[in-house]
């Protein structure tokens, strides 16, 4: 399963600020740019022919990891630099991710993330899409940043650069969809905006993390507890795909947080009948009409007028089933989801979100008791030990207090 150092390292993403050298109204990091990339390239993906799924996820994590140690390079740079010095920059990339990824899959992470490198054919057209998502959200950014930086005398000639790129990518149908403001581009457009709402919105924290950046996070999770159960193709893309979306109806009915959400009788019920209709009125009728219903699925809709991406579901005789053990349902042909799992994932990432934190002095009573309160429902599924995981994020962070002697006697 995944480890403290390599989150360490994810995490990371979300203290990298982009478009540093301009004025920005408002902080744009690496961790939600590639989120954002994420959701982009899934749906460009969905309107091209004989695409890998999971090859785009293990290209788009691998194409993440490698940012996250090159970041001090500006884009540009590091483009020009690879070209010429590639073999150099991906040996360090390798070397100092080496002890992080090692342990994964008995090292066959790694194997497979050292020749995706270098050898740039493998996972071609998955890594074009990826580009081409790579740079939709780039754009999405600049028009944020060009807003405040009209005073600049190289701005103009920054925007026609960005403008000009999308000509390399008019081949892809998603790219020429999203280019001409169809309504590809409203859903485009409101899983970015998810980067403006930050989670625990009501304690400081360091570092800050958004619902978009979260959003990936809890997808990169389910991808390693995917590989570490040895999920068939079908059911780790689905559970990737379920994680990354699975905030998507935040963006419009705000983060609501969970001591709020389930502490007032039948508040809960109120905002899930909510959620849905406004699925239904603003984000399903902006979706390609031949993977609506797929896409209904990822977001957890079953039985018409219900919605929980987290409970485990299996897609059997054309119909939704919940299911107690996915894991005898491991066939491509079942469609499953580990929405349990996913829970865990989801809430993994909140305590890490709380831990780190605390682990830069910030300590308040807020985050104290979230991390407490999730520690006390994390479990084990199907073999993977959350709370133990949880366990060892708190060493590596060295966050310390109450909440680590909860955990050495729970």
């Amino acid at each position: 399963m995944i480890n403290p150092k390599i989150i360490d390292y994810i995490f990371s993403s979300a203290s990298i600020q982009r478009w540093n050298d301009y004025p920005r109204m408002v902080e744009l990091v690496e961790l939600d740019k590639q989120a954002h990339k994420f959701i982009i390239a899934y749906f460009i993906a969905k309107l091209e022919k004989d695409i890998n799924y999971t090859h785009l996820i293990e290209a788009g994590i691998f194409e993440f990891l490698r940012r996250i140690v090159v970041t001090d390079i500006r884009p540009d740079v590091f483009r020009k630099a690879i070209q010429k010095k590639s073999k150099e920059i991906n040996s360090w990339v390798i070397e100092k991710l080496k002890d992080s990824l090692e342990p994964i899959e008995n090292g066959k992470f790694l194997r497979k993330f050292e020749e995706y490198l270098n050898d740039t054919s493998m996972y071609k057209k998955e890594r074009f899409i990826l580009k081409a998502a790579s740079y939709l959200a780039t754009k999405w950014e600049f028009s944020i940043v060009y807003q405040t930086s009209k005073f600049l005398t190289d701005i103009e000639n920054v925007k026609r650069s960005v403008e000009d790129e999308i000509e390399d990518y008019y081949e892809l149908i998603g790219v020429r969809k999203i280019a001409l403001n169809k309504k590809l581009s409203r859903i485009i457009d409101l899983s970015g905006r998810l980067r403006f709402q930050k989670r625990w919105a009501q304690t400081p924290r360091i570092p800050e993390t958004s619902v978009l950046g979260h959003m990936l996070t809890v997808a990169i999770f389910g991808y390693f507890y995917s590989i570490e159960v040895n999920a068939c193709e079908k059911r780790l893309q689905n559970n990737f795909f379920t994680a990354l979306f699975h905030d998507l109806p935040e963006a419009l009915t705000r983060d609501i947080i969970s001591p709020v959400k389930y502490s007032v009788d039948e508040l809960s019920d109120i905002i899930a009948e909510y959620e849905i209709i406004k699925i239904e009125d603003e984000i399903l009728p902006f979706i390609p009409e031949d993977i609506k219903e797929e896409f209904s699925y990822l977001l957890g809709l079953y039985d018409n007028n219900k919605k929980d991406e987290f409970l485990n579901k299996v897609y059997n005789n054309e119909k939704i089933q919940i299911v107690e053990e996915v894991s005898k349902y491991n066939l491509d042909k079942y469609n499953a989801i580990d929405g349990e799992a996913l829970k865990q994932c989801d809430k993994l990432s909140a305590f890490i979100e709380a831990s780190l934190s605390i682990s830069h002095g910030i300590k308040s009573k807020e985050l104290q008791t979230g991390k407490k309160q999730i520690l006390k429902t994390l479990k084990t599924v199907e073999g993977i030990d959350f709370k133990e995981l949880a366990r060892l994020i708190d060493i590596e962070f060295g966050s310390t207090g109450q909440t680590q002697v909860i955990m050495d006697f729970d």
